[in-house]
Parts: structure tokens; sequence; C-alpha cells
């Protein structure tokens, strides 16, 4: 499986997301090739950032690692920054 959506950056490493908001429950559904991104079940509906904050908060506790958004506040592509790890490290977390 080739691994387009994890880019690696001086800080940590760069995860390039697809965003589901308003599913049943918080998951990490696969890769969508098509897109170059993963893609992510968010139980949070789009609003006031709400999906934003628990993509951010499941992320971190899947990885267990500091994860912020960098890019797309407002869209389902999002760019997301896990600080200090490589990109074996987050593949192996999340077990893609």
């Amino acid at each position: 499986m080739s691994a387009k959506f994890l880019k690696e950056t001086k800080d940590g490493t760069i995860l390039l997301v697809y965003v589901q908001p308003k599913a049943k429950r918080n998951e990490i559904e696969g890769v969508d090739e098509w897109r170059g991104r993963l893609k992510v079940k968010i139980k949070a509906p789009p609003v006031d950032g709400k999906a934003n904050k628990e993509l951010v908060k499941f992320l971190s506790k899947v990885l267990g690692a500091e994860v912020k958004l960098a890019r797309g506040e407002t869209s389902r592509e999002k760019d997301l920054v896990v600080k200090d790890l490589k990109i074996d490290e987050v593949r192996r977390r999340m077990g893609v």
C-alpha cells in the first residue's frame, strides 16, 4: 500500500486526510487512493469547528502523539501535523 497520504518534515509527519463528519463512530476507514488521502470518519458535525476538534483529538489518541491541524479548516480535505513521529511509526500506530 502506498503512503501518499504521509509526508515527512523536520517537525514530524504531515498526514493528509479526507474527513467524513456525522458518522456513527470515529474510525479510520482506509486509504482513498484516488484522493491520495486517509479516510477518517468523525461523529461530530461540521459546525463551529467541532469536527476539526474531534478529528485532532481522535488522531492524537490513536497515534499517542500531538496532532495539529495545518490546513483545511473548512474543507473535508485536511493536512495535519503529527509532532515528532516518523512516517514508519505513524503507519504502525494506525495499522495502515
